[in-house]
């Protein structure tokens, strides 16, 4: 799988074809293409972007992380084109993008299963859902509790801007109760990305966390969820328990640089890059 670390966080400022997005926007108002939101697919869409420049010359675009809520509330608010996304926009957030003029279009460009990962020294290599949110929860807080060491369990989750922190919230904290009031436990430490939780996994042998799957390497060892891996064949089956769709929101009137990037990414070209990336296409 490709790797692109390096790029997590930092602006790409891209040279692509011209063309106007939708409204008085990011586009409109700078002649930049943005794209913004989610540190699970910011490595793809990046890479998307850097082939579609390839091809395409003359305007820019430019690509930043900051988390789902982050790309969600700046497309609302007009200030990015695209907005990067690893949970679903949410009713109220169509709403207020309604309210702004916006008729927003919801674009799958891939499948992930959020992989939870443990130190390569930890003897525990399969978690049932149910004991997973207990350890989420604070419920059980001692790797001993599940037939390991005698030592506290260091429990991460991205933060709370993240669509991964949400999805994990109510499909194993909340056992896939979207009513649910369940909460991370008050021990829960929040990192800023999957890399973070990668080195800190890496770093620590009692520590837990989770990943998208495009993130998984060999510094940390992947723990089976229900006795099931976090595979390509297992997320498009759906049989993985915590595989979801990533996304992609823009304007539905969307024209120019816009809707040809858009277009390419859900191309046999664009999907080929989903999957170096570690992800899985949706073509």
């Amino acid at each position: 799988m490709k790797k692109n670390f390096w790029k997590k966080g930092l602006l790409a400022a891209l040279i692509v074809a011209g063309g106007i997005g939708f409204g008085k926007t990011a586009q409109a108002r700078s002649s930049v293409v943005q794209v913004k939101g989610s540190d699970t697919i910011l490595n793809a869409s990046q890479a998307i972007a850097e082939k579609f420049m390839s091809t395409n010359k003359g305007a820019r675009i430019a690509v930043t992380g900051g988390g789902s809520g982050v790309g969600i509330s700046s497309l609302i608010n007009k200030t990015t084109d695209i907005a990067m996304a690893s949970r679903n926009m949410k009713e109220k957030e169509f709403e207020q993008a309604k309210n702004q003029g916006l008729d927003i279009d919801e674009i799958v460009v891939g499948y992930d299963g959020i992989t939870i990962v443990a130190n390569k020294e930890n003897p525990i290599k399969d978690i049932d859902d149910k004991t997973l949110g207990k350890i989420y929860r604070g419920e059980i807080t001692n790797w001993k509790a599940l037939g390991g060491d005698d030592a506290p369990i260091v429990v991460l989750s991205r933060d709370s801007s993240s669509g991964t922190h949400e999805f994990f919230k109510e499909h194993i904290v909340r056992e896939g109760n979207a009513k649910g009031t369940q909460e991370y436990g008050d021990g829960t430490l929040y990192m800023p990305s999957n890399q973070a939780i990668k080195q800190e996994v890496a770093n620590n042998k009692y520590a837990i966390g989770y990943i998208g799957m495009g993130y998984m390497d060999d510094t940390v060892e992947s723990v089976k969820v229900d006795g099931i891996d976090a595979t390509r064949e297992n997320v498009l089956s759906k049989t993985y328990p915590i595989a979801r769709e990533v996304y992609w929101y823009t304007a539905k009137n969307r024209e120019g640089v816009v809707k040809d990037l858009v277009e390419f990414a859900v191309s046999p070209d664009g999907q080929r890059i989903i999957e170096e990336e570690g992800f899985v296409p949706v073509k």
